[in-house]
């Protein structure tokens, strides 16, 4: 297998038993879902994508959502044996599922151990009953805390993710909530400052002054102490909303971040493809039931398969890349962009930003310090325009 190039999957089930009001995923509630049929569509895809990817290795496999835990295990089994009958898998293959803390999915968390995920990812997004509730959570504070007990005993690797900088949010209510959480945290904890999407109901509700979002200078200063909190913790900040212990990182979404190669599956996933001047951008259907319907006909629910332009494949390599602690390494850089970073960021601006200590460079290497991905947004728009 060493020939073979690395290749991740990334499979989107695109249904919740609820629409959380922050939530602009491609997420629905439907009454009915014919389970099987949808099953079939993803292997008939998967089908269509070994014969466009040979001589590769499956090194991640990442379900996510809306809530793919709401499949039955054997609907999961099926897919993920039928991507083992089409290419090679690594023998440490990644394979992480989405959840919920809910009583009827924590109930299938040992069976979906059994069938082979060895990643959970929880997303438990406060331990605060009145947060939850503003967030539109169906579950209890007592059902994540059980949720979580049971995944330490049942999975070798998982996460879980929390929501803060909520309106009102303060230091000192954020705190203990925050010590909770790294009672649970062994390995790796995702932290997200609430954002206001568009389309979104909380959206609509700051737009029409209904709801007023945290000051930036709170939520800078929630920022900053949740990242000393957790690094005293020994969660090292990999990525700025991403702490873990070494060798725990999300290898999946690493994959993302460092420009590699991953094909998306179901209603609105993306992937990426090739490298340099052959680099593809592929797009499926959002819609759910144009994805199905598509997915059983010669579309296989692709909405779109474009060459991207080099200097859109370099920017997006910035974007992603500057959030790594780890910062850009070069030489990738150059293969995925077919560019070298010097000709895409000015050694200028680079060398501006390391005079005011918010980044730094190696002769392979360039990122962001700590206090630069506090001002991540600004700093990109700094070094690309």
């Amino acid at each position: 297998m060493t020939g073979q190039k690395p290749l991740s999957i990334y499979l989107h089930w695109p249904f919740c038993g609820a629409k959380c009001p922050y939530c602009d995923f491609n997420s629905h509630v439907r009454p009915s879902i014919d389970e099987p049929r949808w099953v079939a569509a993803f292997l008939r895809a998967l089908t269509h994508w070994r014969e466009q990817t040979p001589d590769r290795r499956i090194e991640t496999i990442f379900w996510g959502g809306g809530t793919p835990s709401l499949l039955k295990p054997a609907s999961i089994a099926g897919i993920l044996d039928h991507i083992a009958g089409l290419w090679p898998m690594a023998e440490d293959c990644e394979i992480t599922l989405e959840a919920n803390p809910t009583t009827h999915e924590a109930a299938r968390f040992v069976d979906f151990s059994k069938i082979g995920v060895n990643r959970l990812s929880l997303g438990v997004q406060s331990f605060e009953q009145s947060a939850l509730d503003f967030l539109g959570r169906t579950y209890k504070v007592a059902d994540a805390e059980r949720a979580l007990a049971h995944i330490a005993e049942t999975f070798p690797r998982y996460s879980f993710d929390l929501i803060y900088a909520l309106p009102g949010h303060s230091l000192e209510s954020w705190r203990p909530q925050l010590e909770h959480a790294l009672s649970f945290a062994s390995q790796h904890l995702s932290l997200y400052q609430l954002t206001f999407e568009p389309g979104t109901r909380f959206y609509q509700a700051l737009q029409t002054g209904r709801m007023t979002a945290l000051d930036d200078e709170t939520a800078a200063d929630l920022f900053e102490y949740t990242v000393g909190r957790l690094v005293d913790h020994g969660l090292a900040q990999y990525e700025i909303s991403n702490f873990a212990h070494p060798g725990a990182e999300a290898r999946h979404n690493l994959v993302y971040w460092r420009g590699g190669d991953w094909i998306g599956v179901g209603p609105g996933a993306h992937g990426r493809l090739g490298q340099g001047a052959h680099r593809h951008a592929v797009s499926n259907i959002r819609s759910p039931e144009k994805w199905l319907e598509a997915a059983e006909t010669t579309k296989f629910g692709i909405e779109s398969d474009m060459i991207i332009a080099q200097p859109e494949v370099a920017e997006e390599l910035v974007l992603t890349g500057l959030r790594l602690a780890e910062g850009i390494d070069k030489a990738v850089f150059a293969d995925v962009a077919g560019q070298s970073l010097g000709q895409v960021l000015a050694i200028q601006k680079r060398q501006a930003l390391q005079d005011s200590g918010l980044a730094w460079e190696t002769p392979g290497k360039f990122g962001l310090t700590p206090e630069g991905l506090m001002l991540l947004d600004a700093n990109i728009r700094y070094l690309l325009t």
